[in-house]
């Protein structure tokens, strides 16, 4: 059974791998340019546990993975000869681990499932002051491991790192309640009722529990009551909940966004449509509309947004699942920093609103911006950073790869009177190099330029082209960055500030002032702030000529 997966009539890339071995240590970066750019193969997914040696190759078509044998098979890559063949298919992590569980012997004892709390909010036992306490020791044993890692890659920043301050972790202003955003599981609980709520475990570890989440202290009510009342639907509906264990049912997620500033609520139901007609899809679409448009008028909270979204495996090029409106407005909105702002379904928007004012003050604080300063907002998602910026600033240019964000930045900016913001659509790396000359252009003739570049990218933090790309910008001598998961983004850091190289033109950054906010009340996440500056050195393109 751990390999019946591959006998479903849908889509698997693991029917279609390829292991090339005799790599030598390389990165996943510039293996992927190889086969895409440079032997044009047209792979879905590359894995490689160390990176050394070997990799996995995934493939949509047996055509495709032949011809990638045959191309990588002897290819000579970095000086050595490649070797390609065949892989298995891995194994279903569900199917295996129940294997291996019923291999044991009878006398093991069943390992105890966690609780919804202990798997979502592993610090609430914990009084609020331990817990900023704790974040703030994490926070301070990282930018040691940094500092001590940069200072062996540059020696240069010795004195710039021991002037550097850690100012501790600020606390969220609200603790409980604070998530305007949740995204929700539908499955069973351990005793095989219909629930809504999050998983205990991933499918990897073997684990397809999902609890409620009544108990939880990071939710809102209105969120709780999303739950509770999809979770009504979904049970009293000839639709089934989805099941991973087979890829069966239908009602697959609930999102659940909602605005403490106006009380919206919007709903996403996420639906697995491989197994539904198109006839039985529209029965579904109307059977929500119909349950969210007759909620009793009793009731303490109701949908003012409702969306179907397409969940299942994603088309060649799809970035992500579709979604169809179905009920009320279209958008929710929220408030940070005296900002109203438009959020769509899909859009980026800080979990936290309250910690968010918190974080974005602190930010505008570290980058000291004046009238004559330009920002360079490299993520801006919905332009929150942008928007809470610009009053500060003489203009903001912003930069973001999904187009819906960008349109909810423009007329984000239309709806707040803010007249000095400009968005682009698109990768980051390839943008900042026109920021900046536009930047410039528009510099008054003879005054120097003033760039600042505040970056707030996703958890795996920016690509390192991006980094390339601010590196090699001269004119920006000030960096903010703000990152929601400060382990990941560590290697970011030390980009930043490693010595000028062939990958790394430009002078480094040097870290000035770290300070972390707690977004995140009852778990182990939390955000930091770094503000990194360039040593002053006068380069031709930092003095617009007169």
């Amino acid at each position: 059974e751990e390999y019946a997966y591959l006998e479903r009539n849908e889509f698997t890339s693991e029917i279609y791998k390829i292991e090339v071995r005799n790599m030598g240590y390389f990165g996943i970066g510039e293996f992927k340019k190889l086969l895409k750019n440079t032997l044009k193969l047209d792979m879905t997914k590359i894995k490689s546990p160390t990176r050394k040696e070997f990799a996995f190759v995934c493939f949509r078509t047996l055509e495709d993975q032949q011809r990638a044998l045959e191309t990588l098979n002897g290819y000579k890559w970095k000086g050595r000869v490649l070797k390609a063949g065949a892989a298995k298919a891995s194994a279903d992590p569900l199917q295996k681990k129940r294997a291996a569980e019923a291999n044991q012997d009878d006398a093991g004892k069943p390992k105890k499932q966690r609780t919804a709390v202990e798997a979502t909010c592993p610090l609430a036992a914990i009084p609020y002051e331990d817990q900023l306490k704790q974040k703030s020791e994490e926070m301070s044993g990282l930018l040691k491991k940094y500092t001590q890692e940069l200072k062996r890659l540059n020696p240069q920043a010795k004195p710039h790192v021991d002037s550097f301050k850690f100012q501790g972790v600020l606390p969220s202003p609200n603790v409980n309640g604070y998530r305007n955003k949740n995204e929700f599981t539908v499955g069973k609980n351990s005793v095989g009722e219909i629930v809504v709520g999050f998983r205990l475990g991933s499918y990897s570890d073997g684990s397809v529990e999902v609890a409620e989440v009544q108990d939880l202290p990071h939710l809102p009510e209105q969120a709780k009551w999303a739950a509770r009342s999809f979770q009504t639907l979904v049970r009293q509906s000839k639709f089934l909940p989805f099941n991973p264990d087979g890829n069966v049912g239908h009602f697959r997620q609930l999102m659940v966004r909602c605005s403490s500033a106006t009380g919206e609520l919007m709903l996403v139901a996420g639906i697995y449509s491989s197994n539904l007609k198109e006839n039985e899809q529209q029965e579904l679409k109307e059977e929500l509309k119909s349950f969210y448009e007759n909620v009793a008028e009793d009731s303490p909270f109701k949908c003012t947004s409702l969306y179907y979204q397409d969940v299942k495996h994603r088309e060649a090029g799809q970035m992500v699942n579709p979604v169809d409106h179905i009920l009320g407005s279209t958008h929710i909105s929220d408030t940070i920093q005296g900002l109203q702002f438009r959020i769509s379904p899909l859009a980026f928007f800080q979990i936290n609103t309250e910690g968010a004012n918190v974080l974005y003050q602190k930010a505008i604080d570290l980058a000291a911006p004046t009238k004559d300063t330009t920002m360079l907002d490299i993520c801006c998602g919905t332009g929150t950073i942008s928007l809470a910026f610009a009053k500060h600033c003489r203009k903001v240019l912003g930069v973001e790869i999904v187009p819906d964000a960008i349109k909810d930045a423009e007329f984000n900016a239309e709806a707040n009177g803010i007249k000095n913001c400009k968005f682009y659509t698109g990768n980051a790396d390839d943008f900042i190099k026109s920021m900046v000359k536009d930047a410039l252009y528009e510099q008054d003739p003879g005054k120097p330029a003033d760039l600042i570049a505040v970056v707030d990218p996703p958890r795996a933090g920016l690509h390192n082209r991006s980094i390339a790309a601010i590196r090699s910008a001269s004119a920006i001598n000030r960096l903010v960055y703000v990152s929601c998961n400060p382990h990941s983004a560590k290697r970011n850091f030390i980009e930043l500030s490693r010595p000028e190289s062939k990958q790394y033109k430009g002078e480094p950054f040097y870290p000035k002032i770290a300070v972390a906010v707690d977004m995140f009340p009852h778990t182990t996440h939390t955000e930091l702030i770094i503000l990194f500056e360039r040593e002053q050195k006068t380069k031709p393109d930092e003095t617009v000529p007169p």
